[in-house]
């Protein structure tokens, strides 16, 4: 359907340029959140319902919310759509076409680069990748976690690691070929050869994109509560540190670049939608839960479906804004800039902070500079391979405290 914007880019400019081109394109996304599952992950945080009753009704809210915000992102093109969640393999066609039409009336899609739908291996079936061959999505991203039944089962997860498997072989069969699949690691019990072998089969499946997080653990999730109650414990951060330099080293000999803390993909295949997000371009997020950002502002809708359809009903949007300080717009661009591969452009920051705030921020990370685990040059500072495991708390030493 689609041509991915990274494909051009890499034919023009070669493997050499391409992470700093890439860097330099402005984009603006929508995201749909579907606030949908069959059954409830125990280590999940995010906003879904297992009560899917009035799941048309919701979707018919989302479209209307589409209208209701038409003018968020007036004389934007839009380069990427994302449906996420929450499950959105769990749509009907008539259901995924009433949002999708919602957003071609009211929004510029005209020169798209990129259409994902988030699933799970369960719901790809023969007949709905068919029917999702012939929809405008071109990108994949199946929520797998893991190959290994026992962890699938211990996360309550609701496939197998056959479907697993089976669900990425029968995408690529009909030509779904961009196609992201999601590992987690930092498992309770997860010894290192089967994280190893976690890793091998998702790289036997000629995936372009991986997605890989170390498990955490939410108060108000399963585990959560169950780690409260002293009846699970985490392993300790030398195991998931081990994990993750695993990670990086088997992508990296897979051929995949680590674009993000957490993403690695090949070259043509970063996800331009969520690195809309690391570079601070703006996004509109629509349904229960789902987060905006605009230069400036945040804002987030309601995460209780009940509360969002009944506003919705009466033509008023669930959202709350905050309008981000100067200080907070420093240190959101800090931690972003840091997770990806480009790392934080100095100059840029001379440019929007001022020249203080540039040499302040060297001063700020010197003992990780002079520890190896921050690379600094003239115009950049970059995580090493080594730092990446760190990422947040090295940030967090550069942020403005807001008195």
């Amino acid at each position: 359907m689609v041509n991915s914007l990274f494909n051009y880019y890499l034919k023009r400019f070669g493997n050499s340029k391409i992470a700093s081109v890439i860097r330099k394109i402005p984009m603006a996304g929508i995201y749909i959140h579907i606030p949908f599952c069959k059954q409830a992950c125990y280590y999940c945080n995010f906003h879904f319902s297992t009560l899917l009753s009035y799941k048309e009704k919701l979707v018919a809210a989302i479209a209307k919310e589409l209208f209701l915000r038409k003018d968020s992102l007036a004389g934007e093109t839009i380069d990427t759509i994302y449906f996420g969640g929450g499950t959105p393999s769990l749509l009907s066609e008539s259901e995924f076409y009433t949002i999708y039409e919602a957003i071609t009336q009211h929004y510029n899609i005209e020169h798209l680069k990129e259409f994902t739908l988030e699933a799970n291996p369960d719901d790809l079936s023969d007949k709905f990748l068919n029917w999702l061959k012939h929809t405008p999505v071109d990108r994949l991203s199946i929520g797998i976690q893991s190959f290994e039944d026992v962890h699938l089962k211990y996360m309550n997860r609701a496939h197998t690691a056959a479907e697993a498997i089976t669900s990425v072989q029968k995408a690529q069969s009909i030509g779904i070929n961009r196609i992201s699949i999601d590992l987690i690691y930092g498992i309770p019990g997860m010894e290192m050869h089967t994280w190893e072998n976690n890793l091998n089969k998702a790289f036997s499946l000629e995936i372009d994109h991986l997605s890989s997080y170390c498990l955490t653990l939410e108060p108000n999730t399963v585990f959560g509560k169950l780690l409260k109650k002293e009846k699970m414990s985490m392993p300790k951060e030398e195991s998931s540190s081990a994990q993750f330099n695993t990670l990086q080293s088997m992508s990296a000999a897979n051929g995949f670049l680590q674009y993000e803390i957490s993403n690695f993909g090949k070259a043509g295949a970063f996800a331009l939608h969520n690195t809309n997000y690391w570079n601070n371009e703006s996004y509109l997020g629509v349904g229960p839960g789902a987060h905006s950002f605009f230069p400036g502002q945040r804002m987030w809708n309601i995460s209780n479906n009940q509360q969002y359809m009944r506003s919705i009903e009466k033509n008023e949007l669930p959202l709350e804004t905050e309008n981000l300080s100067l200080a907070d717009q420093f240190n959101e661009y800090v931690m972003t800039g840091l997770r990806t591969m480009w790392g934080i452009d100095l100059a840029m920051i001379e440019k929007r902070f001022g020249i203080e705030k540039s040499a302040q921020i060297k001063k700020d990370l010197a003992k990780h500079i002079a520890s190896g685990k921050l690379l600094a040059n003239e115009n950049s500072l970059l995580l090493s391979k080594d730092g990446k495991f760190f990422a947040d708390g090295i940030a967090s030493d550069a942020f403005i405290v807001n008195p």
